[in-house]
């Protein structure tokens, strides 16, 4: 699913978070460092590299809450791995806070605020290993195209009902798809050999966004895990989905096409 906040289709998040990842490791080698070496004065830069990290991260987390509202797929495994990901990272900025005043207290010692940033750490490698999961297994902030799929299409419709104009003929070509919120339903339109067809944007396994995968002869593949689906019926091709997905009538008029709400194939 392409990244809702970019810059020039590159996804801001990925570009923010290696900061504060920094600075709160930076932190905890000074700390230790200077607890081994006896050099306290190195505990300032930690001091001031903590300010930076939380600062960071409060930066990074303004694009990352985005793509959790606007980009993650609903109601799917991706959608739960993201808010882990989302508090485990909500928890280690107040961590790091929480350590920042203790240093500000009479005598801290170094023993617990360097415990403490072993934990941060430790919670920093968690929630990095989500995020990477996140991109590279539920392909959040990713735009893979195929062959002929054109640039990503997405419209918002809000409060419709009945028969509602969702695209021109000519809009799409052969295989290519639109991702359509309707209602706050996700629905893709596409485009097959023979005609249009429209399903819901939800993979019936574990509720990848059919809009982000491919669409050939027909069949449209689910780029999680590969399930495929007979966009005409919704039947199951190939799985590991065992669920047959929703589709809904389509029809075409004086160049228009319309999706029909009422009506469910």
């Amino acid at each position: 699913m392409k990244s809702k906040a970019h810059l020039k289709g590159h996804p801001i998040h990925p570009i923010l978070v290696g900061f504060p990842i920094a600075f709160f490791t930076g932190s905890f080698i000074f700390d230790t460092a200077g607890l081994l070496s006896g050099k306290t004065d190195l505990w300032q830069i930690s001091y001031w590299l903590q300010i930076s990290g939380v600062g960071f991260a409060l930066l990074a987390a303004i694009p990352g809450a985005i793509d959790y509202f606007f980009t993650v797929p609903p109601k799917s495994t991706g959608k739960k791995r993201a808010t882990q990901h989302a508090l485990i990272n909500i928890a280690n900025v107040a961590l790091f806070t929480g350590i920042w005043f203790y240093r500000q207290t009479k005598n801290p010692s170094p023993y617990i605020f360097i415990g403490l940033e072993v934990i941060g750490i430790i919670l920093l490698a968690v929630a990095g290993w989500m995020g990477g999961t996140l991109v590279y297994r539920n392909q959040i902030g990713v735009d893979p195209r195929y062959a002929f799929a054109g640039k990503w299409k997405e419209n918002f419709f809000k409060q419709v009902k009945g028969r509602i104009e969702i695209a021109t003929t000519d809009e799409l070509k052969t295989n290519q798809m639109k991702l359509l919120h309707v209602n706050h339903k996700r629905i893709v339109l596409a485009r097959t050999e023979s005609n249009y067809v429209a399903f819901d944007d939800h993979c019936t396994h574990r509720g990848g966004s059919l809009a982000g995968g491919s669409m050939i002869c027909g069949t449209v593949q689910c780029p999680w895990h590969g399930s495929q689906f007979n966009t005409s019926n919704g039947d199951v091709k190939a799985g590991p989905a065992k669920e047959n997905i929703r589709t809904y009538t389509i029809t075409q008029s004086e160049g228009k096409v319309f999706l029909d709400l009422n009506v469910a194939d």
